[in-house]
């Protein structure tokens, strides 16, 4: 009985107008969706090589000038991924490259401080047609389901025979969600068949696997809007009250709960800026260098002070370039420099730490919010496994605080800000060769890509929300379907 059910409820879609629109969306829009970004993808990929490039050739030609604190002194550029074709994510949003500098992390400017006027109105992507487009058609499937045979009488004729209410209702829900699905699964492997030709590497695992949890995750996702659907049309009597009602529950959940909750949590848990934190570091950078020249200067009057008479005095000045001035002045500054060096990274530090814990809980704050929302989970899911999300920002970041370090360790910490010292570094450097000076910087490290266990460990909360929702939609319709007076 229940297949004769689903077999007739598949044909009544397949009949309908709103399959053939939905066939037509699903053909038209995701196979082109998919080979606009995969194009997209590949111009980022170029961009990406050609920048590398000309960052080597201009550090070999003209080395920068470390005595600068703001000076760049080497850049670790952000590598495209080629599942950002799915969902776009966070990837324009993050820096393209982050500047090594005395003063700490800078951060260079972000793809989307590129954009055109078209950015504002969102990316077009496979995350956007599942999360926005399919969400809504899935209602405009599932708002008459009940509510529809209820108006029609034809409800009361069905059930007056010996059918249960159970067998009828998961006919709705399984004979609609297969004339659902199909075309979304032929677009979407009509889509794979089309960017695998273009040059996508679909044959690989790393890239196999979360396309393939992504095509599952979806399916997931329609079936709770399908859920929900059927549950508001058992509430409901009346088909046109079902739609309205559909639409506004599907304002709330898809376009304006997730972006509130974001609203709510700046207001809540505000943060300082990017800017602002660099300027703190400048700012203590130069209030610890002016304390460090004066305690160098008042060792050095008292080295000088030292001495007999002012004959002396004058020939110290006069051999002031004698090794054995320099190596004495060197140890003299030397524990000032370290102490200096020491107390600006400390405190450096507290500043990153009390920022980064600043936005963390601006974030969770907004996340735990968002999941309110279904849609919320399936881009925090679909992100993550497209390596767009936040494991990708936090290991570029965490990257570029471990290459500063390096960098600090290796370079940084040859670099002093006595005048006269400088004075000596640099013609010690015009005596050398560009190259040499080049060899002292160590090469940006790898960005390595988040782990599948990563990936799984930080989707879990939002697989078990997405699959929460569908049970409890269900339950709702059914226990409101049963309880009904027909």
């Amino acid at each position: 009985m229940l297949m004769t059910l689903i077999q007739k409820e598949i044909m009544h879609h397949v009949l309908s107008v709103r399959f053939v629109a939905l066939l037509l969306m699903c053909l038209l829009l995701v196979p082109l969706t998919l080979s606009i970004n995969y194009r997209r993808y590949s111009q980022n990929r170029v961009d990406y090589q050609e920048s590398i490039k000309r960052e080597q050739a201009e550090t070999k030609e003209n080395p920068p000038n470390a005595q600068d604190p703001n000076t760049e002194v080497s850049k670790l550029f952000l590598k495209p991924t080629p599942l950002s074709v799915f969902a776009n994510g966070l990837e324009d949003a993050l820096p393209t490259y982050l500047g090594m500098t005395r003063n700490g992390v800078r951060q260079g400017s972000a793809g989307v401080s590129q954009a055109s006027v078209a950015y504002v109105l969102g990316n077009l992507d496979f995350l956007f047609i599942v999360g926005i487009v399919f969400s809504l058609l899935a209602l405009l499937f599932t708002f008459d389901a009940v509510a529809g045979e209820r108006e029609a009488g034809t409800l009361r004729i069905n059930l007056s025979n010996s059918l249960p209410r159970d067998v009828f209702l998961w006919s709705k829900l399984i004979g609609g969600y297969i004339v659902f699905v199909v075309p979304f699964l032929v677009s979407f492997l009509l889509g794979l068949l089309l960017i695998t030709w273009q040059g996508f590497p679909l044959g690989e695992f790393k890239i196999a696997l979360p396309v393939l949890g992504l095509t599952l995750i979806s399916l997931l996702y329609i079936a709770v809007f399908f859920a929900i659907g059927v549950a508001i049309s058992t509430y409901l009597d009346n088909a046109k009250t079902a739609l309205i009602v559909a639409f506004t529950f599907w304002v709330f959940a898809v376009l304006i709960v997730p972006r509130g909750a974001f609203v709510v949590a700046k207001l809540v848990a505000p943060t300082r800026t990017q800017q602002t934190v660099y300027m703190e570091k400048t700012i203590l950078r130069n209030n610890l260098s002016k304390d460090k020249d004066e305690k160098i200067g008042e060792k050095m009057a008292e080295a000088l002070s030292g001495n007999e008479g002012a004959g002396s005095e004058n020939t110290m000045v006069i051999r002031s370039d004698d090794t054995a001035f320099q190596e004495r002045m060197d140890k003299l500054k030397k524990p000032i420099e370290e102490e200096f060096r020491l107390a600006f990274q400390n405190q450096t530090d507290k500043i990153d730490r009390d920022y980064q814990r600043e936005k963390d809980r601006q974030e969770q704050v907004g996340e735990t919010l968002s999941r309110i929302a279904p849609t919320s989970s399936l881009s925090y899911i679909a992100i993550n496994l497209t390596q767009t999300g936040k494991l990708k920002r936090d290991r570029y970041f965490q990257t570029g605080e471990r290459y500063f370090s390096q960098l600090n360790d290796a370079y940084f910490s040859e670099i002093s800000d006595d005048a006269l010292a400088q004075i000596l570094q640099i013609a010690a450097r015009l005596n050398e060769s560009s190259e040499s000076e080049t060899d002292k910087i160590p090469p940006p490290p790898t960005l390595t890509e988040p782990s599948l266990s990563d990936t799984l460990r930080r989707s879990a909360v939002d697989v078990c929300l997405l699959g929460f929702f569908a049970i409890a939609f269900t339950a709702i319709a059914f226990l409101k379907f049963f309880r009904s007076d027909i």
